[in-house]
């Protein structure tokens, strides 16, 4: 039994799938993960109906927003060694499913209680980028994929504001159920989307179809797939399952450039869901209806887009950087962090302009627009780089050092959406608002000042880390003319 590698089957696998194939399969991906982070940020509209009908608090209706996006972490993680094992498609195909068959419950819940569970199994049901994103891993070459990860962050960023944006008009004309209608519609869209335009991109998966074939036709009539020379419950033994899937975790409490990178990824995006508890207390200072404040998270979105075009020149100077200097460490893991030493500055900058405009009048609410668009420059481009850094500097373990980046970023966001309108109430009497903004301020200040201690100080804590030195192997298989293995990697 002969097996059969990517170098002898390479024009049929998903690196060689044309431009056009490539990028449909991404476009339908955008919209997958879209509607994923969509889910997570649309039942905050919902707040105020749910309040009233099941009789409890706002505060502690809450608990809906913050319970899908926690079991979401853990959700990510456990769907990420299915997809490996029996491949992309069936295994989000399943997620979205799931996804869309709990937003039932939701939506005709008798009381509270039912909510709550079907928003719990909801986000434990979401797979995210540990299936989405690995498919760039499946279709790119390592050297190729910024442009596309660069595409996709813009999806899962995105869609965490288009949420609030469509539930204040949802908030203002329709009844609450409607949030997890609309939910359900758009899950619905992406699924059969998915399910009629993306192939099965798995490498391994697409080189056992390919050796079956060549075996049927009598090419090569020993010739065998990875996955048919080893038997499933060898292969995938709950050992290995549980490893796999305790990793992320070890690596995010272990490795300190995994710790740094991930709470600086993880409190830029809790900052957002923050922002969505705190929106409706600065905006109703100047009137502002349900409609005007979801359309306040217009612009958090007109910065993301600015900074995912500003990556577009900065990832061009990054690969001709990588080709001049081929044997400098530096130059290929942490020059990809480059771009990041000038936009992760706008994350202290832009709380700050936000925290002392957002007093209400006679101040005049553009400022905090402003200060908002400035944060979401810095959201976007902290998300794109460490992710492009983490899978670059863990090159084998970089699906448990971004798995522990994107836990971090659900996680947290989950965590402080609770607390999140205390927060903005309780603390700084008179000026709460202002205080409770500066509070996050000063804490952005000491992880930006990380970007710029990894950034320099890089390839000695990489020197340190068991799993960042298991890349120099890969690398010298690389320097040697063959491919090294295509990387995994997730976000939410």
């Amino acid at each position: 039994k002969i097996e059969l590698r990517e170098e002898d089957a390479y024009d049929e696998l998903g690196f060689s799938f044309s431009t056009w194939k490539k990028w449909t399969i991404l476009s339908v991906i955008f919209i997958v993960q879209t509607s994923m982070n969509f889910n997570t940020s649309l039942y905050s509209n919902g707040l105020a109906g749910i309040s009233t009908e099941f009789g409890v608090s706002e505060q502690a209706a809450r608990v809906g927003a913050a319970i899908f996006l926690i079991t979401y972490a853990f959700g990510c993680e456990l769907w990420a060694p299915w997809s490996e094992e029996f491949g992309r498609k069936p295994v989000l195909q399943m997620s979205l499913g799931l996804v869309n068959v709990w937003c039932i419950p939701v939506a005709l819940a008798p009381n509270f209680a039912t909510l709550l569970v079907g928003r719990a199994l909801g986000g434990l049901s979401s797979a995210g980028g540990s299936v989405t994103l690995g498919m760039i891993a499946d279709i790119f070459e390592a050297n190729e994929q910024q442009y596309a990860v660069a595409y996709i962050v813009f999806s899962s960023v995105g869609g965490s504001i288009l949420g609030p944006i469509i539930g204040g008009f949802v908030e203002a004309y329709l009844d609450w159920r409607w949030a997890i209608w609309i939910q359900l519609i758009f899950g619905g869209f992406a699924q059969i989307l998915h399910l009629l335009l993306v192939p099965e991109t798995r490498t391994t998966l697409l080189l056992d179809r390919i050796a079956k074939k060549r075996r049927k036709s009598g090419q090569s009539p020993n010739i065998y797939g990875p996955d048919e020379l080893e038997p499933f419950f060898e292969r995938f033994t709950f050992k290995e399952l549980l490893w796999t899937w305790i990793r992320p975790f070890r690596m995010f409490l272990t490795e300190p450039i995994v710790l740094t990178l991930s709470l600086l990824s993880g409190f830029s995006d809790a900052l957002i869901f923050m922002q969505i508890q705190s929106f409706a207390l600065v905006y109703k200072q100047w009137g502002f209806s349900s409609v005007q404040i979801g359309l306040s998270f217009i612009p958090i979105g007109l910065g993301y887009v600015i900074a995912w075009i500003s990556f577009i020149p900065a990832i061009r100077r990054n690969k001709a950087q990588r080709e001049r200097n081929p044997d400098n460490d530096h130059a290929q893991y942490e020059s990809r962090l480059w771009w990041l030493l000038f936009t992760a500055p706008c994350l202290p900058i832009g709380l700050i302009i936000f925290a002392w405009t957002s007093g209400g009048p006679p101040i005049h609410w553009v400022g905090t627009m402003v200060g908002s668009a400035i944060i979401g420059i810095a959201n976007y481009s902290i998300y794109m780089a460490t992710i492009d850094y983490m899978i670059c500097a863990y090159g084998p373990y970089s699906a448990s050092a971004t798995g522990g980046n994107g836990w971090s970023r659900d996680f947290l966001a989950g965590v402080l959406t609770v607390p999140a309108t205390p927060f903005y109430t309780n603390i700084g009497g008179a000026r709460h608002l202002e205080i409770a903004s500066t509070i996050l301020f000063a804490i952005s200040l000491v992880l930006v000042c990380a970007v710029y201690a990894i950034y320099y100080y890089g390839p000695v804590l990489r020197k340190r880390s068991p799993f960042a030195e298991s890349l120099a192997s890969a690398t010298k298989l690389r320097d040697h003319g063959r491919r090294r293995p295509a990387a995994q990697f997730r976000t939410r």
